[in-house]
């Protein structure tokens, strides 16, 4: 990418460092609530929900009470919760957990997106890196954390931009809300 996704939590050293990005035929407003609501027991990760969020279906609609709003917001990534130290609104995220100690691993790992508006919509563009230390951290940062991210995202950001590009189409696709006179309340 021309514009590199700046991370804003960087990784010393990182064992792996994936770059990609996608064409999106939807404005960065438009894809940003697709971003801003994920994390496991949310909307998912729009990835391959047996592996990253348990069988459970990702979200396709949009749930405003999920969504990140400021820097600090956590985002559950089940058994890990992630941090957010950039959330700036419909252009940058960034994802972080660690440095943190995971049993005998020292694990850093750093997920950005970046959306920039392109004359078609939007180019989404991520940024992932880890590190981990501790008995055999850097042959399964480098062999199994780094492919496995590189599998996981590539299959998030065709997710995103269909349901982007789908909410773009047919106008926003808001979750139902319960009303104070609906028989559930």
């Amino acid at each position: 990418m021309n514009d590199r996704v700046r991370c804003g939590a960087e990784v010393a050293a990182p064992h792996f460092r994936n770059e990609r990005s996608i064409e999106i035929a939807a404005t960065p407003t438009e894809v940003w609530p697709w971003l801003a609501q994920m994390g496991f027991g949310r909307a998912g990760w729009y990835s391959w929900d047996l592996v990253d969020n348990l069988g459970r279906r990702s979200a396709v609609d949009v749930h405003p009470e999920w969504m990140v709003r400021e820097p600090g917001d956590p985002v559950p990534g089940g058994p890990i919760d992630f941090t957010t130290p950039i959330v700036e609104p419909p252009h940058h995220l960034v994802l972080a957990f660690g440095p943190q100690r995971l049993g005998p691993w020292q694990v850093d790992f750093v997920l950005a997106y970046r959306l920039l508006a392109t004359l078609s919509g939007t180019r989404l563009g991520t940024v992932a890196m880890g590190r981990i230390d501790g008995p055999v951290g850097p042959l399964a940062a480098r062999w199994v954390l780094g492919p496995g991210d590189a599998f996981m995202v590539r299959k998030q950001l065709r997710g995103i931009r269909a349901r982007a590009e789908q909410g773009a189409a047919d106008g926003p696709c808001l979750a139902p809300t319960r009303s104070e006179n609906s028989p559930e309340s």
